[in-house]
């Protein structure tokens, strides 16, 4: 097994159980960090893929802009229960603190292991300029331009409507 196929599986393994523990989770607060994490493992598998675009964007706009907004609607809706969920909060950033040490520790010996080649030694003909920002700006704004206008029109209703329907409660 190569480093490459464990750090695979490793952050596949991270995927699935994040995701499954966002779903069963009561708290919607511990269900955002746990999505979080998830939007993480997907980014280290696109990195994986070489689509370093991807990777940065998934961080950026998913795991920063998307959650950050849910995060706000969820506090806004004030949910209570604020002492439990602190508490909680404590003893899983104690674990996840731990968890996330140990997975360093592991993934700099089989970087760093002796023997180890965790670089391809040849990138298949055709992929490598497969999630670059060129690759990805040509086909945003060449094949795909319509349905990119398209969705910005709706996010821009999506904004007017949230306005609108703030400013009736006030």
């Amino acid at each position: 097994m190569t480093a490459e196929t464990l750090i695979f599986a490793l952050l596949a393994i991270g995927a699935i159980v994040s995701a499954i523990l966002m779903v069963v989770q009561r708290n919607p607060l511990m269900s955002a960090i746990y999505l979080i994490a998830n939007f993480f493992c997907l980014a280290a598998l696109y990195l994986l893929l070489h689509a370093q675009l991807l990777a940065v964007l998934q961080i950026v706009v998913y795991a920063g802009a998307i959650m950050v907004l849910v995060i706000f609607v969820i506090m806004l809706l004030n949910l209570g229960a604020e002492n439990k969920l602190t508490e909680r909060l404590n003893v899983k950033i104690t674990i996840g603190v731990a968890l996330v040490v140990g997975l360093l520790l592991e993934l700099l010996y089989v970087v760093l292991g002796p023997g180890q080649d965790w670089v391809p030694a040849v990138v298949p003909a055709g992929t490598a300029g497969i999630g670059t920002v060129e690759s990805m700006g040509a086909a945003l704004f060449g094949q795909f331009l319509l349905p990119f206008e398209i969705t910005s029109l709706l996010l821009l209703a999506a904004v007017i409507g949230a306005v609108i329907l703030a400013k009736k409660r006030l």
